[in-house]
């Protein structure tokens, strides 16, 4: 046998390459149940309604469970109602819709009940010091999406689509692709991966230029990519 057949006969013994994983083949998550923790505030009122509305198990988070309760009963869809730590402890996926002032503390009395959850964080997962950025909560998976949808958009009954995509932001692949997929539960909206969590800062800022496009057209802007 000759030096070029044992090339030949090497080459075609060796395994065939795996094809490139579609990017938008994304997992079935509507069996998961979504808690929403800040459930009570417009933004995560207005997520709680469109993902239950799509079919999704919702369970609303207050710090006051009455306030909870009430926020369910008026949305509907089989939305439930809890305190803060039991809406992280029955749910898969956790969104953190908290206002920025209530954000840290909420998250650092959670950290028990957040531990192995996949937590989306609607405002920003780092905390920052003089040392520079850290992980809030180091003994859960973290993901940063959700940040540029209109809560007007959200709440109105009258609108079937939200047409937006979201920003969705991981350290791990098959976290992104849960939340991407929760994403496009809703009608409208597709979840789009934007880097990894080191880019939610910035990511987070474009709230101001939106805020600024919206006063200025009178309109509830989100955002679109091109070409994906």
């Amino acid at each position: 046998m000759t030096s070029t057949d044992s090339a030949q006969n090497a080459s075609s013994a060796a395994p065939a390459k795996a094809p490139a994983k579609d990017p938008w083949d994304l997992p079935d998550v509507s069996g998961l149940v979504v808690g929403v923790l800040g459930g009570t505030g417009p933004q995560g009122k207005g997520l709680a309604y469109r993902l239950a509305k799509a079919g999704q198990k919702v369970i609303i988070g207050s710090r006051a469970a009455d306030r909870a309760l009430a926020a369910a009963e008026e949305l509907g869809h089989g939305v439930e109602g809890a305190d803060n730590a039991e809406t992280a402890r029955r749910s898969d996926i956790v969104i953190v819709a908290v206002p920025w002032e209530g954000h840290g503390k909420t998250l650092e009395s959670l950290r028990e009940e957040l531990a192995g959850k996949l937590v989306v964080d609607c405002v920003n997962p780092l905390g920052f010091d003089k040392k520079g950025a850290y992980a809030l909560l180091p003994d859960s998976r973290v993901a940063a999406a959700f940040h540029h949808l209109s809560a007007v958009l959200l709440q109105d009954p009258e609108i079937d689509e939200i047409d937006t995509d979201v920003m969705v932001l991981g350290e791990e692949r098959a976290d992104v692709e849960i939340v991407q997929a929760l994403a496009g539960r809703i009608p409208g909206m597709r979840g789009v991966f934007a880097g990894r969590l080191r880019n939610a800062h910035q990511v987070e800022s474009l709230v101001a230029n939106l805020i600024s496009v919206n006063r200025r057209y009178k309109a509830h802007a989100g955002l679109r990519v091109t070409d994906v």
